[in-house]
């Protein structure tokens, strides 16, 4: 990440474009996790109703520009009434894009479309086992993915907001919860949001 950051940095001063700041929040569309229905074990994953973290751009010429977010999301997931195990878990959830965004020539309402990779990381994640810790089902931290999306850039005043649709494909699942052999709780590699950003 730490090449990321400074090309990020140094693109500043040698393009010479402004630099904004801000905050991003939304909703996912889609469940972090897939749990299966087995009679025999049963998981609840409940979607987490919101996404909040930071997010910069650089603007450059042409329409276009670099976006980098960190956008946090808390993770939890337990086994279900009728299971015969008591399993319960919560960790958070990083997750880190860099966009090319292309912004369309309209006066105050701009449409965009972007694209790019993401990273997501796992921390804290632990998993009690009928009141015992237990090692969570945790396949590996760090996973990476490829991100599209579209918007619009609203300039109101001092401030840009920015509604976005942002879709993103992740290439392994973090987290594999087996029973009995079978799978019954998996990160889900298909993600949908709807974010909004505000920038000055």
């Amino acid at each position: 990440m730490r090449p990321v950051l400074l090309f990020l940095l140094g693109s500043i001063p040698v393009f010479a474009q402004p630099f904004s700041a801000g905050i991003k929040a939304g909703v996912p569309l889609t469940d972090p996790l897939d749990a299966t229905q087995n009679p025999l074990f049963e998981y609840n994953a409940p979607t987490q109703r919101y996404i909040i973290g930071g997010m910069a751009e650089v603007r450059l010429p042409l329409g276009l520009g670099v976006e980098f977010d960190a956008l946090y999301r808390n993770l939890q997931y337990s086994s279900g009434p009728s299971s015969s195990i008591s399993i319960s878990a919560s960790g958070s959830n990083w997750e880190f894009p860099l966009l090319l965004k292309y912004r369309f020539h309209f006066p105050v309402v701009r449409p965009y479309v972007d694209g790019g990779v993401a990273w997501d990381t796992i921390t804290g994640l632990k998993e009690t086992l009928d009141q015992v810790a237990a090692s969570p089902g945790l396949l590996r931290n760090t996973t990476m993915g490829y991100v599209v999306g579209a918007g619009v850039d609203i300039h109101a005043i001092f401030l840009h907001i920015s509604p976005e649709l942002r879709y993103t494909r992740w290439s392994s699942p973090q987290i594999s919860e087996v029973q009995s052999g079978v799978t019954e709780l998996q990160t889900n590699q298909n993600q949908l949001e709807f974010l909004v950003g505000i920038t000055f």
